[in-house]
């Protein structure tokens, strides 16, 4: 399989990633403060084209980038009622 390409369980996403998506902050930048799954999508296709950062920032980066280039930002509602009422 070349390089960068996802096999079967990459294409899985850990929940735990979808929980901090609404509960991480971003932590420099433009939008330092804001939560990763609030970063509009200019920015996360920047990122994109960029090079998304090492780490966990990056993992977090590049998977709010594919919800919301898919159209699929709205599965984290559910997230953010939870997060809101404990």
């Amino acid at each position: 399989m070349p390089a960068g390409t996802p096999d079967e369980k990459d294409a899985r996403v850990n929940p735990e990633l979808l929980q901090r998506l609404v509960s991480q902050e971003m932590p420099y930048g433009k939008y330092k403060g804001r939560l990763i799954a609030d970063l509009p999508g200019h920015y996360l296709t920047w990122f994109a084209r960029q090079g998304f950062p090492a780490g966990e920032i990056g993992q977090l980066l590049a998977l709010m980038h594919e919800l919301d280039h898919n159209g699929l930002s709205g599965l984290l509602a559910p997230l953010r009622r939870v997060k809101e009422n404990p």
